[in-house]
């Protein structure tokens, strides 16, 4: 029988187990992203904030003789620090706020419960600048309203109390649609919000005595907090990738494919890989595994339809190029007590060769690697503020998932200034380093780059990863697209048409000038023959072009 009560022991185990399920919802929740675009997605962010966790978590279980003090610090520093995108700074922030009460306590009883669950939401709340409901922060909401009225009820089960509080933030779950237009639109429940329930989910399970294995596989044991980059690379080279290539491809169907068809070809796919995702709609099915032998999955496919948009990478040689330049960058990056001590830094998130290239010789400082398709952690923030051997520094985010994360390393760190421009577009980060003047004071400079940025229009240009309906208009999976900063701008099936659509709802009679990157998988030709329509188009602005190098994006283009 269950205990009404909950130790540091059993609370280690029940946060294992809400991270292992939400772990293994991950590519489910990706799939309930709103916007089409190959980003960074919910469940991947939330997954990397709480399993940074959990590495701190299985480290105490492992040694045994836990403690509510000792647990509750590894929760809330592991989550902080590993917290990527919003939904990851988020939830860091629900542990964050959650952990503040429970930490007080030798056992858990309902009213802490309760009482930890209001902290977690009061503190979740603060960190965002402009809370939106209908996401995350309402489930957590929900479920702090129905556990307070629990507590407050005088119930003492405490299996019947997470049953009900879990069933009632399912409720609020389910009503997100109804908050935001855009979920409605797109017929979806908020990604962030379906992330939180699988955490709780997975904790409930393991609190009724479902066995779970709590294990953490390589990926998530490995951290590079307190070691060398030597140290950590070499980790990463002896890390055993189990199957090798990341198959994917979408099959024409030309025959029904039912539930049991489906199941049928799931179970043909684990026996062959695994991280396998099979979404089923009408005529078509999206099919992605990992496995040794991708021609197994192809032949398999071939025998429900034709296939399409076919794409097999090698997981291992991909990890070893990565690895290879890490080191390139490890011993080429002096450290910062290395560097002369300045007054001001700067660092900006992007990626790309030709883009970094340009905040370089802007002056910036130092680059982290990332953006739309991998937001980089409050950690990842900390060990570049390390980098930089300066008394004030201020950050580019460059993406607004990202902000939140830069945020919270600033409030992390003492011995320095940090200031934090909210651009959330490369160009807005490139106008701001560019209004930055030496002589003016640091809140000068702050405000003058801040300003500035408002006046900057972005667009982008992507392809869809998946069919929806939003801002109005139908997309189709593999159709391009035009996004602005407020929405979704052009759609269609040539780049250069939907480039220029996308363009002219960006221009106003203000605009005076417009820069173009065209990213990696565009050639210079297609670029300058894009140039020269928009010079005919745009004749009174001036148009620059320059190599961006970034993936995904076929173009960023900017207009001020």
């Amino acid at each position: 029988m269950v205990s009404n009560t909950i130790n540091a022991e059993t609370m280690a185990k029940l946060f294992l187990a809400g991270a292992k399920n939400l772990e293994s919802k991950k590519e489910w929740i990706n799939e309930l992203n709103v916007f089409p675009v190959p980003d960074g997605d919910t469940g991947t962010n939330m997954t990397l904030t709480i399993m940074s966790a959990a590495r701190e978590v299985a480290a105490l279980h492992d040694m045994g003789d836990i403690d509510m003090q000792s647990l509750c610090k590894a929760i809330s520093s592991g989550s902080l620090r590993g917290a990527r995108g919003n939904s990851g700074v988020i939830l860091s922030q629900l542990f964050r706020g959650f952990t503040k009460v429970v930490k007080e306590c030798d056992e858990i009883t309902i009213p802490v419960v309760a009482s930890a669950f209001e902290k977690a939401v009061e503190t979740a709340y603060k960190a965002v600048m402009k809370p939106k409901e209908g996401t995350i922060l309402t489930v957590a909401k929900g479920a702090a309203i129905k556990a307070r009225e629990l507590a407050d009820s005088g119930m003492e089960d405490m299996a019947d109390f997470l049953a009900q509080v879990i069933a009632r933030a399912d409720e609020v779950l389910e009503q997100t649609p109804e908050m935001l237009p855009v979920l409605k639109q797109a017929g979806v429940v908020d990604s962030g919000g379906q992330g939180l329930m699988q955490v709780l989910k997975g904790v409930y399970d393991a609190y009724l005595g479902k066995e779970i294995d709590l294990t953490l596989n390589a990926e998530h044991r490995s951290h590079t907090g307190g070691q060398s980059a030597g140290a950590s690379l070499e980790a990463q080279a002896n890390a055993d990738i189990k199957f090798g290539y990341c198959t994917e491809f979408i099959i024409m169907l030309n025959k029904v494919f039912n539930i049991k068809t489906e199941m049928d070809f799931k179970a043909y796919l684990e026996s062959i890989g695994d991280s396998i995702v099979v979404v089923a709609d009408e005529d078509v099915v999206k099919v992605h595994v990992h496995t040794n032998d991708p021609g197994l999955a192809i032949q398999k496919a071939l025998k429900y339809g034709a296939l399409s948009n076919m794409k097999i990478d090698n997981m291992r040689l991909e990890h070893q190029e990565k690895l290879f330049k890490q080191s390139q960058k490890a011993a080429a990056a002096p450290a910062a007590a290395e560097q002369p001590k300045k007054d001001v830094g700067f660092i900006a998130v992007s990626v790309g060769d030709g883009i970094n290239e340009i905040f370089r010789g802007l002056g910036v400082d130092h680059i982290i690697e990332g953006g739309q398709t991998m937001n980089p952690s409050t950690e990842d923030m900390l060990n570049a503020i390390d980098q930089v051997n300066a008394d004030t520094i201020f950050i580019l985010p460059n993406n607004k998932n990202i902000i939140l994360a830069a945020n919270q390393a600033q409030s992390l760190v003492k011995d320095k200034k940090i200031v934090v421009i909210p651009t959330k577009t490369v160009p807005q980060g490139i106008t701001a380093v560019i209004n930055y003047v030496p002589d003016l004071t640091v809140e000068e400079n702050t405000k003058t780059m801040t300003d500035e940025i408002a006046n900057v229009a972005t667009g982008q240009v992507t392809y869809a990863v998946r069919d929806t309906s939003i801002d109005g208009k139908e997309i189709k999976q593999g159709d391009f697209m035009g996004i602005g900063d407020s929405g979704i701008l052009s759609v269609g099936t040539a780049i250069s048409e939907v480039t220029m659509g996308m363009i002219d709802e960006m221009m106003s009679d203000e605009m005076e000038l417009i820069s173009i990157y065209y990213g990696s998988e565009i050639t210079e030709e297609d670029a300058e023959n894009l140039r020269g329509q928009v010079e005919q188009k745009y004749a009174s602005c001036d148009i620059e072009l320059q190599y961006g190098g970034q993936p995904i994006y076929y173009y960023i283009v900017s207009a001020e």
